[in-house]
């Protein structure tokens, strides 16, 4: 890998309003600047100072002295047989990091990545062969959307984020959460809250601190019915078991009508059986929750396999005959690997 330099100084893109207000102030310059700045960078796209025409020149000129504007690069982007697209982003110190947009009935949808690689080391998961690399930036996570917004055909029809990329959002909680921050924000990328969901495999205290700050969607990856499959299968699982994680989760402020989700991948001979799916059923119980059932998906080298379609309905019928809202989610984009845990970043220069 090529080494690269990094400029040290403040990139625009990461700063929340309040902070660029801040910034601004401290230049002597009026906090309503900060508003017009975010306006080139978030509605208009400017990706140069000298593209900012709408600031007086002598105050673009200070500010290209004392900051930058920097977001991810697209090397390229693979399309799998069902429409789903793959982006391969390069980040500005040469690692690579992957984002998915996958197509709806009139809408995409996009996958973003938080980390570089993954800390949480989940037996499953593709991304966590590759080990943790870093932390992304907030610009380098909302960049992902602002790069395919402006480089791709799909990009005036993103409609819903998830962060269910490369790496654990709820381990780079200060940096994800002013990424919310600036695609929710009126003068960022305007997104609605109810259009924003966080993925996590279950960082309890992070769960209980981001109901509190904000307003989300939440997935929790849950995988097993009990503790002893959980920490054979997640690691995370033995520094808070599930009688933690589900508190934490109780805790979790879903307004109006709207249900935390608990993602389920389903392996063969690991998780998948009518036992398992009783003994889920009365796990969660005291969850007002929906169930996203995920088929594995196979990548080269996985020790684990996708259990069989009768195997899969017998499963989601048990939950539904439980009265839970059982939804078997379509994995798509798995011959290019861009499925649910395949995501691994992997390029060569």
């Amino acid at each position: 890998m090529v080494k690269r330099v990094i400029s040290s100084l403040p990139n625009l893109l990461d700063f929340t309003l309040e902070e660029m207000e801040d910034f601004i102030s401290s230049l002597g310059k009026e906090k309503f600047r900060a508003r017009q700045i975010r306006k080139c960078l978030y509605q208009q796209g400017n990706l140069t100072f000298a593209d900012m025409t709408t600031i007086a020149r002598d105050f673009r000129g200070k500010l290209a002295e004392i900051s930058r504007i920097s977001r991810p690069e697209i090397v390229k982007i693979l399309q799998s047989k069902d429409g789903t697209k793959k982006a391969l982003l390069r980040l500005e110190d040469g690692l690579f990091i992957e984002s998915v947009l996958i197509p709806g009935k009139s809408h995409w949808t996009i996958c973003v990545s938080t980390q570089a690689g993954c800390a949480m080391g989940c037996e499953f998961c593709l991304t966590a062969r590759q080990g943790f690399k870093r932390n992304l930036q907030p610009s380098e996570i909302t960049g992902q959307l602002m790069a395919l917004q402006k480089e791709t055909p799909e990009g005036s029809n993103i409609k819903n984020i998830v962060m269910m990329g490369m790496g654990e959002p709820l381990a780079n909680y200060d940096n994800v959460l002013k990424a919310i921050k600036n695609f929710t924000c009126d003068f960022g990328l305007g997104f609605s809250n109810r259009k924003i969901t966080v993925s996590t495999c279950g960082l309890a205290p992070q769960i209980i601190q981001l109901g509190k700050d904000i307003c989300i969607n939440l997935a929790v990856s849950l995988n097993a019915p009990n503790d002893e499959i959980r920490s054979k299968l997640m690691p995370i699982n033995k520094k808070y078991p599930l009688e933690i994680l589900l508190d934490a989760c109780r805790q979790y402020p879903m307004p109006g009508r709207r249900l935390l989700t608990f993602e389920y991948i389903l392996m063969d001979g690991v998780n998948s059986s009518l036992q398992n799916a009783r003994k889920l059923a009365v796990l969660l119980k005291n969850q007002r929750c929906k169930l996203n059932l995920i088929v594995f998906n196979e990548y080269p080298g996985s020790v684990f396999k996708s259990p069989s379609p009768k195997t899969v309905e017998a499963f989601q019928q048990t939950l539904i005959d439980n009265h839970y809202t059982a939804m078997l989610r379509a994995s798509k984009g798995s011959d290019i690997l861009a499925a649910c845990g395949q995501l691994s970043g992997a390029a060569t220069e």
